[in-house]
């Protein structure tokens, strides 16, 4: 649940984690078109002490091209301009 909180929080990633069928995220139905990063099936891992397991989408173009390199330039303009 921790886990949950702190990435509900953070900019651009939107949790969709609930425990029943469907109720986790899938680019088909949540990320195309979407600038955000879509996180679920959020679990403790069992193969190491302070693992997590999640589950993570997003529209790969929209986000891994066009999307990054905007945020990039924005974040440079801000920290060093």
């Amino acid at each position: 649940e921790e886990v949950q909180q702190l990435l509900a929080k953070a900019p651009g990633v939107t949790v969709i984690d609930e425990r029943k069928d469907g109720g986790y995220p899938t680019a088909v139905t949540d990320s195309a078109g979407q600038d955000a990063v879509f996180v679920g099936r959020i679990r403790q891992d069992i193969s190491m002490a302070n693992g997590i397991n999640l589950w993570v989408v997003a529209d790969n173009v929209r986000k891994g091209a066009a999307l990054n390199s905007v945020q990039i330039a924005e974040e440079l303009i801000k920290t060093y301009l």
